[in-house]
């Protein structure tokens, strides 16, 4: 018996180790949407086409959504009248990443009084993130009542954002006065964005040294025609990001 007990530990214990993968899901409509993100089975949200939302979309733990190119459009009201107007303030974003990490990739978020909040969280863009048309600009980095958490959003390799609705009312980027400071990485550089601050796309250029954009060009391949330049692999005349007109 004991040598029976002794041969099945043994061969338990150099038993390989079963991998679960992790589960994605597709999704057509905002109630779909919903269900995947409050589904923590769920690791990957997969959006095949575009999709209208009456209410802000919350994010309050890990996820990977692959926009495919879409568009994730706020189509509710604003502020205590109702109003259809989203220059009316009523703290409505299309996404919010509350106290959690997040990845985004390859989508549009429109329609509302700001495209992102980064509540205290942690979000990458990958692919291409476009956040214009919402009425007081693109992406607030910011922490409110009761996060401690700094927030912090990260542009990989060949990450882009778009804002072609950008002007001094509606930054691109911003950190709120009741917030400590937000961390803005883009390819392993970070810098830390003072509360307060709102910036354009021409002025996060700035703070990473990159050749000065236009409001609607591509930071990322800025930073990386640059160090090619630099390195005699390309010449300057490819200097010039991608516009769109």
């Amino acid at each position: 018996m004991k040598k029976l007990f002794s041969l099945m530990l043994g061969l338990f214990l150099f038993m390989p180790f079963v991998t679960v993968n992790a589960e994605s899901m597709k999704v057509k409509n905002e109630d779909e949407l919903k269900a995947a993100i409050s589904n923590e089975e769920i690791d990957t949200i997969i959006i095949e086409n575009n999709i209208d939302t009456t209410s802000k979309i919350t994010i309050t733990r890990p996820v990977y959504i692959e926009g495919n190119n879409h568009t994730l459009r706020y189509t509710g009201t604003f502020g205590e009248n109702n109003s259809r107007d989203n220059t009316v303030w009523g703290g409505i974003y299309v996404l919010q990443v509350y106290k959690t990490n997040a990845t985004i990739k390859d989508i549009k978020l429109t329609g509302a009084n700001a495209a992102l909040l980064i509540n205290g969280g942690n979000v990458t863009f990958e692919g291409t993130i476009d956040v214009s048309g919402n009425g007081f600009g693109g992406i607030e980095l910011g922490q409110g009542k009761n996060v401690t958490e700094i927030p912090k959003l990260a542009l990989g390799n060949e990450a882009e954002i778009k804002n072609s609705t950008e002007k001094g009312n509606a930054p691109t980027l911003w950190v709120p006065d009741d917030t400590v400071k937000g961390v803005l990485e883009i390819n392993g550089v970070s810098k830390d964005i003072t509360k307060g601050d709102e910036l354009s796309l021409t002025e996060v250029a700035k703070i990473f040294d990159i050749d000065n954009p236009s409001t609607n060009d591509n930071i990322t391949t800025y930073i990386t025609t640059s160090i090619l330049t630099l390195g005699g692999l390309i010449p300057t005349v490819y200097l010039k990001a991608k516009k769109e007109f």
